[in-house]
């Protein structure tokens, strides 16, 4: 490389040169392999910092297909529909739509995309309560749907930080039927639970004909790889008032999961 010579008193280069920028300000040294970790800790950051805004103490986490549709094929009309009414009932019931000394328990979250997302952020503001979008950046690009709460819908590149952000408020689990993603986000709460790395959080199946038909739990078992008390680890329920009356009858707390705003989402264990 050839010296540098300056011509005397310009110093147009030094202002130009990249290591002269504020760090940040700087996308190139922002999007480096240096700063993952840095980048890592800003998108749990931000999330954090505008949940624990709106009061969000905890939440009631929907899962299920992407490719769901309101007036879809076979049984899609009737898990959309459902999965909207129960987004319904638990912010109507659950204390989303009335703070209690400025704090929201069981706010539904779900991925923040279409299909079973779409509906249960529907079913809460169809009653107009607050809900939750955590949504991934894809290849194919996810958009957010239009019924979370615009200040509670967020972007994420990574998706353990996305899944974290999904668990470490949950007071519950409800999951409909749906593909990969689906199952990537039940089996890894459930092992959470199994390992006793979370909350014992009650866990719902949705439409037990579809869990039974699409994964043999039983067969688990029988083989060894699983336990039997670990078919306790969830229960099914086969319409939106059974899997809330569900929820309830394995406690979940409507009044207070965290003793101060202090510990309002804090993940003891994850």
């Amino acid at each position: 490389m050839a010296p540098y010579l300056p011509r005397a008193g310009d110093n147009r280069a030094q202002i130009e040169s990249p290591s002269y920028r504020l760090p940040m300000l700087d996308q190139d040294f922002l999007l480096g392999d240096s700063m993952r970790g840095v980048r890592f800790l800003i998108e749990y950051a931000k999330a954090e910092e505008a949940l624990r805004s709106w009061g969000v103490r905890s939440t009631v986490v929907v899962f299920g297909g992407a490719r769901i549709r309101e007036d879809g094929p076979g049984l899609q009309a009737g898990w959309y529909a459902a999965a909207r009414a129960f987004g319904r009932i638990v912010s109507e019931e659950g204390g989303a739509l009335e703070p209690q000394d400025g704090m929201r328990d069981n706010v539904v979250a779900t991925g923040g995309g279409p299909g079973i997302m779409e509906a249960a952020n529907r079913g809460a503001h169809d009653v107009g309560a607050p809900s939750i979008g955590f949504n991934i950046t894809l290849p194919h690009e996810q958009e957010p749907n239009a019924y979370s709460t615009p200040d509670l819908t967020f972007r994420f590149h990574y998706f353990a930080m996305r899944k974290m952000h999904l668990a470490m408020r949950a007071n519950a689990l409800v999951v409909f039927p749906g593909g990969f993603g689906t199952f990537d986000e039940l089996f890894e709460i459930l092992t959470l639970k199994q390992t006793g790395k979370s909350p014992p959080i009650p866990i719902i199946l949705y439409d037990e004909a579809y869990w039974s038909s699409v994964v043999n739990f039983e067969r688990l078992v029988e083989l060894g790889v699983i336990g039997e008390h670990d078919l306790k680890l969830f229960t099914f329920a086969n319409d939106p008032e059974a899997a809330w009356t569900a929820l309830r009858r394995r406690e979940v707390d409507v009044e207070r999961p965290f003793s101060s705003p202090e510990q309002m989402g804090k993940p003891p264990t994850l």
